[in-house]
């Protein structure tokens, strides 16, 4: 089978996929282009990926990384309480 054959590109059930070899120019090129929405087709692999050249995707960056804070902050905070509590001992005499 030659590669003329293969489909390495194209969609199936509206979500993009593309397996060609991927080449520097290609990646990056895909994740900035100044005249397209926020999630554009992905250089390698399948489904969508980031627009940096969008401010919205900047926006979508930024309150992921305030979350991601915020959940290792939380769980820090919830360590050092769990140390500090004292254990209450229940024995049953029966």
């Amino acid at each position: 089978m030659d590669d003329s054959d293969e489909t390495v590109r194209g969609e199936l059930f509206g979500i993009p996929y593309n397996f060609e070899p991927p080449t520097i120019g290609r990646m990056l090129a895909a994740y900035w282009r100044p005249d397209e929405e926020m999630a554009v087709e992905k250089p390698f692999g399948i489904g969508y990926t980031l627009n940096m050249a969008n401010w919205r995707a900047w926006v979508v960056l930024a309150v992921a990384g305030v979350l991601h804070y915020q959940e290792q902050s939380s769980k820090k905070q919830a360590a050092e309480e769990s140390d500090r509590e004292p254990v209450e001992v229940v024995v049953n005499d029966d």
